[in-house]
């Protein structure tokens, strides 16, 4: 057995001196559908502030993790229980926002949840007459016949959604200091409750948390597919269609 190798503090410094600092990320959304997008507009919440500003809002974020579900196996060797994987777990993700002063950014999340229970409104502007029943008048969502239908997830769920985590002295050049995530799958299921109160005043933020079907680590753009050897344009400056 090899002893322990004794090193002097010069030599494990630059180690403990390069280490990742936590408030260094930016969170974009994207891979919305046409038909979330233009629900979304309806209600006032722009494309522009969907691709750059609801992202820089999001003042607090968790990097996303996995474990593996397992399964006991008896019987292949005497005395003796094995473990295998059988499936990858992928956990929710919570993200808390700033509020801005036109509430944009909990409209945004607000109005998602409700184009995903949207109901009798039917947002997608499709006939769901039956055939042979005359079509009675849609009721608002402050009536009383208001009904919830949830709409089917590929037009609610977000495939482009990311987040990049970088270093303070990153470049855009060094493809080493910069994770991107993106997310398939992704939409908001829960906002937590807002507390507001006449005492001091601070600034207003917003918890929601997210499913999402699972994740993918590296660059995934169509173009650094195409790419994949010779890239070097900067993820964090990279357009994509949201």
């Amino acid at each position: 057995m090899a002893r322990p190798k004794v090193k002097k503090i010069s030599e494990i410094s630059p180690l403990f001196t390069n280490l990742s600092q936590s408030s260094f990320y930016q969170v974009r959304f994207g891979g919305l559908g046409r038909e979330l997008k233009d629900y979304l507009y309806k209600r006032g919440i722009d494309r522009q502030f969907i691709a750059e500003d609801v992202g820089l809002l999001c003042n607090n974020a968790a990097l996303p993790t996995t474990q593996l579900a397992t399964a006991n196996i008896t019987g292949n060797y005497i005395g003796m229980t094995e473990t295998i994987a059988h499936t990858r777990q992928y956990q929710d993700i919570t993200l808390e926002f700033y509020v801005d002063k036109n509430y944009k950014s909990l409209k945004f999340l607000e109005h998602w949840m409700e184009f995903i229970a949207s109901g009798a409104t039917n947002p997608l502007d499709r006939d769901i007459r039956i055939p042979g029943v005359p079509r009675n008048p849609i009721p608002e969502n402050i009536d009383d016949g208001y009904y919830i239908r949830m709409q089917y997830p590929e037009y609610y769920k977000s495939n482009k959604t990311k987040i990049f985590k970088f270093e303070r002295d990153y470049d855009g050049k060094n493809k080493n200091n910069v994770l991107e995530y993106t997310f398939i799958g992704l939409y908001p299921y829960n906002i937590s409750s807002i507390p507001v109160s006449y005492s001091q005043s601070n600034i207003l933020t917003m918890q929601a948390s997210f499913k999402i079907d699972r994740y993918v680590i590296g660059k995934s753009a169509s173009y650094d597919i195409f790419k994949r050897d010779s890239n070097n344009k900067d993820p964090l400056q990279r357009d994509f269609l949201f």
